[in-house]
């Protein structure tokens, strides 16, 4: 192998080389990137969570309104009606004897 062969192939070396590092800035800039997408994706996900707690709540809200509308309209046919004192009266001899 002639001088001229080593250096194409020490070009290409570290062409390629060059291509798959990275350099502390490249690093850097990759970290910062990563907490930006962090920062938002939580930022997103509690606004999803607030929205998901609105809608849960209005739907709490309408099944008892529902609910009451339902039993405002067919009341149920039996009402509470107090229990009256029932006195027992306890015989103070057998009949018969």
């Amino acid at each position: 192998m002639d001088e001229r062969q080593a250096e194409v192939q020490a070009e290409a070396m570290v062409d390629l080389v060059e291509d798959r590092l990275a350099t502390k800035r490249d690093i850097a800039d990759l970290k910062r990137d990563i907490k930006e997408l962090d920062t938002k994706t939580e930022t997103r996900l509690k606004e999803l969570e607030l929205r998901m707690v609105i809608k849960m709540g209005g739907m709490i809200l309408a099944g008892i309104g529902i609910l009451f509308g339902l039993m405002r309209a067919w009341p149920l046919p039996v009402q509470f009606v107090p229990a009256q004192e029932i006195r027992h009266t306890v015989p103070t001899a057998l009949p018969g004897k």
